[in-house]
């Protein structure tokens, strides 16, 4: 019986042993080390963010300060250009241009500026009586209805001229229509002026008028076409300004005239395109006179993708250029990597050519300046 009731007892095996606790001195070691890991990591955090924290404010300081002079050297120019000293506020207005030329307003008040010493003369004394014009007698209805006549027949110079006898005759005279048919002839002139037969352009002018007829309708109300044609041609008339002066800022201005229209020009004849692939040759002479050939190759590269990369003048110094720039290609560049063609080489597969070692002949382009000549009337709003 005995035996019976040890078999239905429960037995404990070998194998089967009680959960075991871990020494305390083993936790406690185990957990000291992870509090030290975690302790440097958010130091190390810590000092990270500090000093990136310090660094951000430190340029945030330095383009504070930099709007602030800009700000400064802007507001002088504009009173420099008001009290007519034009040259002192084109010093301003260019350091403005050179440091960050999408500053607000620079590029309106330079063209501007330029405008006013195209149309400001010389005073010159003259003992010669000036002759005043004869008044216009006619009635205020006749010279309307010649005004109306002259619209309708596209002669807008005729009608800004009858437009301006009347409003001196009876400035209070159908106003409201007047105001219209000004800005109408104002708005086509300069439209015009911009657009018409290279040497019949008139940049300068063009602005002058599209500016008259935005008085008409109030600032910016411009329609887009007109809108539009001005501000490529401030650009333009401020790349121009930049011409034998400054080749990366007439490449940065002929650049965006010629992404938005390509064949404007001036009396010069030269497109913006033409403009732009001159000043990016004159930029590339410019590194490669100053040792920075694979620079001048970029610049030469970028070129030939509006131009015939094979002028004469032109691809062979760019390709003893690009070979200089990446010494051990015995191939000229290609129109993947330049923009331009290769050529056959005789040289036979995996035969290297000596690197050539005499600085090719920087050969100059002509680059005309556009001189405007065409001074713009002024018409009284």
């Amino acid at each position: 019986m005995s035996n019976n009731l040890k078999d239905t007892q429960p037995s404990l095996l070998k194998d089967e042993t009680q959960p075991t606790l871990a020494k305390p001195g083993v936790i406690k070691k185990f957990s000291g080390w992870w509090v030290l890991i975690i302790v440097l990591i958010l130091l190390v955090l810590g000092v990270l963010g500090g000093y990136g924290a310090g660094i951000n404010r430190r340029y945030a300081a330095q383009n504070t300060q930099l709007v602030g002079q800009l700000q400064e050297q802007f507001q002088l120019g504009l009173q420099a250009m008001d009290a007519n000293k034009l040259i002192l506020a084109e010093k301003y207005f260019r350091y403005i241009i050179e440091q960050d030329s999408n500053f607000p307003g620079i590029q309106t008040a330079y063209s501007d500026l330029l405008i006013k010493m195209q149309v400001s003369p010389t005073p010159v004394f003259s003992p010669t009586p000036v002759v005043t014009p004869t008044p216009d007698l006619r009635g205020a209805e006749e010279i309307f209805k010649t005004a109306q006549q002259l619209l309708n027949s596209s002669d807008w110079d005729g009608a800004i001229t009858n437009l301006d006898s009347l409003r001196k005759l009876a400035p209070s005279y159908r106003t409201v229509d007047i105001d219209g048919m000004y800005y109408m002839a104002l708005r086509q002139r300069g439209v015009i002026k911009i657009t018409a037969a290279c040497k019949d352009t008139n940049l300068e002018g063009g602005i002058y008028d599209l500016t008259l007829a935005e008085q008409f309708v109030g600032v910016g109300n411009l329609d887009s076409v007109a809108q539009s044609l001005r501000t490529y041609a401030r650009l333009y008339v401020i790349g121009a300004s930049f011409w034998d002066q400054d080749w990366v800022q007439a490449q940065k201005f002929f650049g965006q005239v010629k992404d938005g229209y390509p064949y404007m020009t001036d009396s010069s004849c030269i497109p913006a395109s033409k403009r732009w692939y001159q000043a990016t040759i004159k930029y590339a002479e410019q590194l490669l006179a100053a040792g920075d050939n694979c620079g001048a190759s970029n610049q030469y590269a970028s070129a030939f993708t509006v131009d015939n990369p094979f002028s004469p003048t032109v691809y062979p110094t760019a390709t003893a250029v690009y070979r200089d720039c990446h010494s051990g290609d015995v191939h000229p560049p290609t129109a993947t990597t330049t923009g331009i063609t290769s050529t056959p080489s005789d040289t036979p597969s995996g035969v290297k050519t000596k690197r050539p070692t005499k600085t090719p002949t920087v050969v100059p382009t002509d680059t005309p300046v556009p001189t405007p000549t065409d001074t713009p009337t002024q018409t009284t709003p």
